[in-house]
């Protein structure tokens, strides 16, 4: 029996300090599952971030114009949050998580995360997906290590990604030109 379709509004939160080519890989499949794709900026007050959640946001909205998704600028939305992701999920209509899973190792967290999920929002399902093979082992904290000792990251982060790297590296007085 088939009804209306419900708009599917997908959620995928994080920190993205920085953004970076795995992301943008997720995000741009996302959009053939969704409706609707609320890029979620994470304020986590437990990490130390590089970026400030607007300068992340900024850079994600930068980011976005490179995806070839059709009509994807108005099928995407970038918001800051703090709180718990379930409740912003929720309050926002979503169908569902988002999470990538670049190795074995993140299934474990993930999976804890998406049955505490479950358990304050049973309407919000969790979907898994894997990057692109080529970006399996990129994390924002590999790029920002990268970045800080004067490694190339052109081929893991969007170009105003090595921009900003670089001159946040230059104003800390780190070794970094970020090859940009």
């Amino acid at each position: 029996m088939t009804g209306p379709t419900k708009n599917r509004i997908g959620i995928y939160p994080g920190t993205f300090d920085p953004i970076t080519y795995g992301h943008l890989d997720l995000i741009d499949r996302a959009l053939a599952l969704f409706d609707h794709l609320i890029v979620a900026v994470a304020v986590n007050p437990a990490k130390v971030h590089l970026f400030t959640p607007e300068d992340r946001r900024d850079m994600i909205l930068e980011c976005l114009k490179l995806l070839e998704t059709k009509d994807s600028e108005r099928r995407l939305e970038v918001v800051i949050f703090s709180g718990l992701l379930a409740h912003l999920a929720v309050e926002r209509g979503a169908t569902a998580i988002l999470r990538g899973l670049r190795a074995v190792s993140d299934f474990e967290f993930e999976f804890q995360i998406a049955l505490t999920n479950r358990t304050l929002a049973p309407s919000v399902e969790a979907v898994f997906l894997m990057p692109n093979a080529k970006y399996t082992y990129l994390s924002s904290t590999i790029i920002k290590n990268v970045a800080q000792y004067g490694g190339d990251v052109t081929k893991l982060v969007p170009p105003i990604v090595v921009q900003r790297l670089a001159q946040r590296y230059q104003q800390a007085g780190g070794a970094s030109s970020a090859r940009s």
